[in-house]
């Protein structure tokens, strides 16, 4: 997709609450400094840390483009929100959004959107077409993370590495492959809007080969122990072409996000099958720790948990929000 221009309003409409606006909490969380205002509608129950502004205000402030940070069920855009979106592109901005609905079915923003010559720019929607995969090798170094559910944690585990590569120096770049990464990272692919056939050959267009020393961080996507994602989880893992997997989890949970008769897979079940699979095309590669989210546990039983996962894989285990990737990034790089 075209590149997103920075820096970003986020539009958080009329979120009935603060988690209906977890794309925009997810932005501002990793990129702030992109971050220049909120725009809301009466009503809006979200809170974000930034300036309350309207369209005219947050353009002069310089924001580039708005991004609909809010989700609601079914993906769809309500016409409530119609005034200020067309409000955006007459004021200059590009707008940009990761529902299932494309910005431009919406007649009076894509007619306001031509004659102002503004983008509306649709992220879950892939703008070009893509090879199948090869397969064949290619340069640079390349980290997965995977998961055994999905909403684990893969995308801030991966900022979190990629954050901490950079921190040391390393060359890096965080690879978004779901909408709220796009946004985070500017650009992307989000792989579950892609054709079957072509989510490897997607995959390793957003990876290209690289220098020896460079590291692509690509956010992982779904289970292979999902019934329903399983597909785009495998893909990825054929077009990362990954030397490295880091495996994410959340403990506790009673079953699969959203198929209650399907539990979670044991740990080493998943990194063994998700080594299996990424060996495909990166013969060599392992998984090299775990990354949960202990957000549910006291900090005392995290760090338990996290000590068990240890003793029994012997592998780095942390929670990327609690006790940073310190570790992962020394069993990279070691």
């Amino acid at each position: 997709m075209a590149a997103l221009q920075r820096p970003y309003a986020l539009f958080v409409g009329d979120a009935r609450d603060t988690l209906a606006a977890k794309t925009a909490l997810g932005i501002l969380a990793w990129r702030p400094d992109d971050c220049v205002a909120q725009v809301r509608l009466d009503g809006c129950k979200a809170e974000l840390d930034l300036p309350v502004m309207t369209v005219d205000e947050a353009r002069a402030a310089g924001a580039a483009t708005l991004i609909v940070g809010v989700a609601n069920a079914g993906g769809f855009i309500p016409p409530a929100w119609s005034r200020t979106l067309v409000a955006a592109v007459e004021a200059g901005f590009d707008v940009a959004s990761g529902l299932h609905d494309r910005l431009s079915t919406v007649q009076p923003l894509r007619e306001a959107a031509q004659a102002a010559g503004r983008r509306l720019i649709d992220v879950r929607h892939p703008e070009r077409e893509f090879s199948v995969g090869s397969g064949a090798p290619r340069s640079g170094r390349r980290l997965l993370t995977v998961g055994t559910d999905c909403s684990v944690g893969k995308m801030y585990a991966s900022l979190a590495i990629e954050r901490a590569l950079r921190r040391r120096g390393v060359d890096a770049d965080f690879r978004a492959t779901g909408q709220t990464g796009i946004f985070i990272a500017g650009d992307g692919v989000c792989v579950d809007a892609v054709v079957a056939d072509f989510i490897s050959g997607a995959t390793e267009w957003l990876t290209p080969a690289a220098s020896p020393t460079h590291w692509d961080i690509i956010e992982g996507q779904g289970s292979l122990f999902h019934p329903s994602f399983a597909g785009v989880s495998l893909g990825l893992l054929h077009g990362a072409q990954a030397e490295a997997l880091v495996l994410c989890h959340e403990p506790h949970r009673p079953h699969m996000r959203g198929v209650p008769g399907y539990r979670l897979p044991e740990l080493a079940q998943c990194r063994d099958a998700n080594e299996t699979a990424a060996r495909l095309t990166h013969p060599d590669a392992r998984c090299i720790g775990v990354a949960v989210n202990t957000s549910r546990l006291s900090a005392g039983d995290a760090q338990a948990y996290c000590r068990h996962v240890t003793d029994t894989l012997g592998l780095p285990c942390v929670d990327p929000m609690r006790d940073g990737v310190e570790a992962l990034v020394d069993a990279m790089l070691g």
